[in-house]
This record gives structure tokens, sequence and C-alpha cells, in this order.
């Protein structure tokens, strides 16, 4: 099996949660599973991960000046060694699964959920990938945020997404864009049969990094249901 990873870049603040992206490879690669990572191409504001705001490492304080900019393909390639192909290489028939680790990178960098709300738009080339997944009717994984991500894309269809506990903006804005929204516990997965979507809540409900671990275990022992299943069909 071959699973296709989307991240966003490298840090929490404003690329891919590390925590979340390494359990998800784990999670894969004790099945003796590849994975391959991809990232568009194309320049984000940096987020200081010490006091979450955005950053320039020449500022004078007071002073008026750009914000700092890294390269989300160069900075997610930090992430998996090097191992990345950018995002418009994507091919759905080359790929058992796709996967969306979270990050605030999936909301500010494959979307601009942060500064839209609902009217948020998912860059092109990853709109793209998630589309045809879905209309190749394979299975498509999020943890997180990264739910926001499919909401976007798939929420016309009535896909069914966890984005932790009930009671939050994300929630809200995911049903006005069509989906059904489950509670999940961080350890867990939320499951839709129909669409063959796989979501687990992450730092979005998560308090340590076990949760974080034991809730990509779940989603990809699902994932691995399915794919058996389809084999064997």
């Amino acid at each position: 099996m071959k699973i296709a990873i989307v991240l966003s870049g490298c840090g929490n603040r404003d690329g891919s949660e590390l925590q979340e992206t390494l359990s998800l490879f784990l999670a894969i690669d004790r099945r003796g599973w590849q994975y391959q990572c991809f990232a568009p191409e194309g320049m984000f504001e940096v987020v200081s991960h010490l006091d979450r705001k955005e950053t320039d490492d020449d500022a004078e304080e007071g002073a008026v000046v750009d914000v700092e900019q890294r390269d989300i393909f160069e900075e997610s390639a930090r992430v998996c060694r090097g191992a990345i192909l950018p995002l418009s290489d994507y091919r759905s028939a080359d790929y058992d699964a796709l996967a969306l680790p979270g990050g605030m990178g999936a909301a500010r960098n494959l979307s601009t959920y942060v500064y839209d709300g609902p009217r948020m738009e998912v860059v092109d080339a990853l709109h793209d990938a998630i589309l045809d997944t879905y209309r190749a009717h394979k299975p498509i994984c999020a943890m997180c945020i990264a739910p926001m991500l499919l909401a976007r894309v798939l929420g016309r269809y009535g896909v069914t997404v966890t984005l932790g506990a009930l009671s939050s903006t994300p929630v809200d804005v995911a049903r006005q864009l069509g989906c059904s929204v489950e509670a999940c516990a961080p350890d867990d997965v939320c499951v839709d049969e129909e669409h063959r979507v796989l979501t687990t809540p992450a730092y979005m409900a998560a308090s340590h990094i076990s949760e974080i671990f034991d809730g990509a275990e779940a989603m990809v022992a699902k994932l691995e249901q399915w794919l058996a299943e389809r084999s064997n069909a």
C-alpha cells in the first residue's frame, strides 16, 4: 500500500503539526506500507512558535517591516527528510489513500480559513487532489483542523467529519459548508463509511502526544480494514 500525505510547512503554528505528522508516518510505516509526502509551492508568512506572532528576523522593536516569509515546499521537506514532491504532481491513480495531518498550515497555507472563515478557499492543487481522490472512491484521512479542507471541497456531498468537541467555531463553519460533524475523543476516529472519509481530532481535543498517536493508529487501522476489503472484493 502507498499513502499520499500532504504537508503544509514545518511547525504547528504555521505548518504541519509535527507530532501529528510523525504519528501518522509511524502508524503507516508499522504496517509495512509506503508513504509519499507532497506540498504546494509558494511563500507563507512565518509565525513565531514562542509568542505566536508573525515574525521578521531583522526587525528592530517598533519598526515597520515586512513579515518574514518562507517557502511551503522547502519547509515541508524538513519534516520528511527531503523526500517530497510538488503537490501538482499528485495523481490519485498512483496511491491507495490521501492523508492530511493537522497544524495551522492547513488553515493558513493550504487554505484561507484563518482569514476568510466560511468563505475560505483551498489551494487549487489540493482542491483537485481531494476531489480526484474522492471521485476515484479512494479513502481520505484528515487530522486536527485539516477536516476543514474536506468540508470546503466535499461539504456539498454531505461528508461526516470530526473537529473534536461540538461547541467550536470550526464546527459551525464545517456545518455551514454542508458537513455533518460528530464529537470524537482524541484517541479515536470518526468514520464516514459512505464517503470513505476518516478523521481524528488530534490537538483539537488532545492534551498528550500519546493520544495523538492513538488517534492516528485508530485512523490507519480503519484505513487498513477498508483497503483489505477492497483487495478482497
